[in-house]
Formats: structure tokens, C-alpha cells, sequence
């Protein structure tokens, strides 16, 4: 009797521990890729990052969303969403400053024609104003990189637009900020906004195009449309968004991104405000 309780103990031991392997190989419901299979087909998934930080005054902020207002509605941009493969795409807008503050103004939304355009255009543009410290362009990106997990759309295209007046001066440092982006299979473009004259005592650069060709910019057909007048930043803004929409790069000299010798340092802004305000990181 003994022998048989001690083997009937041992089979339900082994029983015991099988159910636990057993659960414990179960594979966890694949949420994201389930996500995909029955997300919408769109021709891109975009992601407007605008920048809010103090450099940006309110003249400029008031420029930045209007620009992104009227390009949503206008007939260039229409016109390029019709001619894509759906004729749709899926739009997220976010504000952005320091390396933790980032605010999603509107989440996605779905464009596929003037009424849904307009929509999201009075979305936009009914959110009220604010500004933020520290301009953290690798924060922006690591915020931006995982809303295309959960967005609900499949595009032929995963764009991040970010649109700024500086460099980066927070949070991780970009280059290798940008590459993990890139290496998710996500493209990104620049509108570096170059509307001030850099002089000392400030953090701003003159060459902030080139900052952005070389240091942030990347992935498939990746560029940089520059805003150097005010009387431009609505079309520049407009520009922008039909060639992203249409898969197309601006005519004139497009300069590789992630080039192996950046013409500007891309830790130029950790170097000015460590000079500013002082700090322990050598940035050389």
C-alpha cells in the first residue's frame, strides 16, 4: 500500500508539472501581429511631431499649426491622396519639448478624402497652445517609434514628420536615437524651421538643415524641406506633406542621411547647453 500511495503521488506530481510546462510554453497571444492582420490598409501611417519647446515663440507655433492646417485641406494634398494605391492614410498629430514631455494632440485618424480632411484639420487646430523647456528631438522619436504598434493601420509606409528650431539638447543622444527608429522600418523627415539668426547667447544654428540631413533625417526616400521665411511656412508645410503622401523626395540635391561624416556634429546641442549651463557629459 505504501509503494502504490508513493507511485500514485509521483504520477501526480509529474501530471502537476506537465500542466505547468505546458502553460508556461504556451505561446502569448500574438496581440500586436493579430493588430496587424486586421488593421485598415492605408497608403501611410504618419506621425506629425511638432515642436512646443520656448525657442519656438508664438508667432512661429501659431505658423507651425497653420501650416499643418491648411496642407491637410488643400488641393495638392488631395489630389496625392487620391492617387495613392487606397487612397487613404492614417494620421497621428503630437507636441513635443523636453525628453518626457510629449502630448498627443490628436490621436490616429483616418484620412480618405475631403470630409475626413476637414475633420482632422478642426481637430488640430481647436487644441489650445503651450510651450515647454528643453528641445529633446531623440525623446520625440522614442515617443513617436511605438504609436505605429497600436494605431490600427497597415500602411505601405511608416513616416515620422518632425518639424523643430533646434537641436537636440535633451534626453538621449540622437544618432543613435535615429538609427533604432530606422531599423524598425520606419522613415523620417525634417522640416527644420531656420526663421532666427543664430548669435551668441543662444542655441540656435545656422546650419540646421544640414543638422537635420545629417543627423536626424533617415530611412527610404528621406529629406528635408527648410522654412527660412515666414512668408514660406505655409507652403514649405504643404510641400512636405504631398511628398510624403505621394513616396517622393523634394527636386535639388538630396544628401544621404546617416552620412559616416556629418557635416555638423550631431552632439552640437549637448555641447552648447553643457557651455550654457554646465554639466558632468563630455560630448567631444
Amino acid at each position: 500500500m505504501g509503494t502504490w500511495s508513493r507511485n500514485l503521488a509521483i504520477v501526480a506530481a509529474v501530471a502537476v508539472l506537465g500542466l505547468a510546462l505546458a502553460a508556461s510554453a504556451s505561446p502569448t497571444p500574438p496581440r500586436l501581429a493579430d493588430a496587424r492582420k486586421s488593421a485598415v490598409p492605408v497608403d501611410v501611417e504618419l506621425v506629425i511631431a511638432v515642436d512646443v519647446s520656448y525657442s519656438m515663440d508664438p508667432d512661429e507655433q501659431a505658423l507651425q499649426r497653420e501650416g499643418y492646417v491648411l496642407a491637410l485641406t488643400s488641393k495638392e494634398f488631395l489630389q496625392a491622396l487620391r492617387q495613392g494605391a487606397h487612397g487613404k492614410i492614417a494620421i497621428t498629430y503630437f507636441e513635443w519639448a523636453g525628453q518626457f514631455d510629449q502630448k498627443v494632440i490628436m490621436p490616429w485618424r483616418l484620412i480618405d478624402g475631403p470630409e475626413s480632411a476637414d475633420a482632422v484639420a478642426a481637430e488640430i487646430s481647436r487644441a489650445p497652445y503651450r510651450r515647454a523647456s528643453r528641445t529633446s528631438i531623440s525623446g520625440a522619436l522614442n515617443f513617436a517609434k511605438p504609436l505605429f504598434d497600436d494605431s490600427g493601420y497597415k500602411g505601405l509606409r511608416r513616416v515620422i514628420d518632425v518639424s523643430g528650431d533646434g537641436t537636440n539638447n535633451a534626453g538621449q543622444l540622437i544618432v543613435p536615437t535615429r538609427d533604432e527608429v530606422l531599423a524598425a522600418g520606419i522613415t523620417i523627415n525634417g522640416l527644420p524651421i531656420m526663421l532666427k539668426r543664430a548669435y551668441v547667447g543662444t542655441l540656435d544654428i545656422d546650419e540646421l538643415d544640414v543638422y537635420y540631413e545629417d543627423c536626424v533625417i533617415g530611412g527610404p526616400g528621406a529629406f528635408v524641406v527648410p522654412i527660412r521665411e515666414r512668408a514660406k511656412f505655409i507652403e514649405a508645410t504643404r510641400t512636405k506633406l504631398v511628398l510624403e503622401i505621394a513616396g517622393q523626395q523634394p527636386d535639388g540635391r538630396i544628401v544621404p542621411a546617416s552620412s559616416q561624416t556629418p557635416r555638423v556634429s550631431c552632439t552640437i546641442g549637448e555641447k552648447m547647453w553643457q557651455e550654457r549651463w554646465g554639466g558632468g557629459i563630455d560630448f567631444r
